[in-house]
């Protein structure tokens, strides 16, 4: 076997080598009893970034205009006061935020219950550190959410 056949192009990457050497790597979620499509299944990378962003733009507009009143260099440190606190209320309450609420997702425990209150803050705590959201596991969970024992999936 050719070495650059073991370890993947550059392009295609070692996963893209595995499965084409016959691992069977599954689904997105499928180690954790989710479905592979429709409610309940892992939501993908691009929805979770949907989400944050539309939380982060949200927090940002509020900072800037009710409370600096168009000072932007004081916006910033509101902005991440607000979103850390929109998490911690929201996702400890009813399991989503407004940006994750408007594109379907939700956060649960990996036993598909809720998450209790020292994991939402474990989870927020770690998604303030952005690296952790960063990192991502097979399943398609940043590191802030394998760490507090959640799991984001769609609704």
């Amino acid at each position: 076997m050719d070495n650059r056949q073991a370890i993947g192009s550059w392009l295609s990457g070692p996963r893209a080598a595995a499965e084409e050497m016959g691992v069977d790597f599954g689904y997105p979620g499928q180690r954790l009893g989710l479905p592979q499509s429709g409610p309940g299944s892992a939501a993908r990378f691009g929805r979770r970034l949907g989400a944050v962003l539309i939380d982060w733009i949200g927090c940002q507009l509020i900072a800037y205009g009710l409370i600096t009143h168009g000072d932007l260099s004081a916006a910033g440190n509101w902005t991440l006061a607000l979103f850390l606190s929109l998490t911690l209320l929201t996702v400890g309450t009813v399991g989503f935020t407004p940006g994750k609420r408007m594109l379907g997702l939700r956060v649960i425990g990996q036993d598909g219950g809720r998450l209790s209150i020292p994991r939402v803050v474990l989870r927020t705590l770690l998604l303030a550190l952005v690296i952790p959201a960063l990192i991502w596991d097979r399943d398609g969970r940043g590191l802030h959410d394998r760490l507090a024992g959640a799991v984001q999936v769609r609704i």
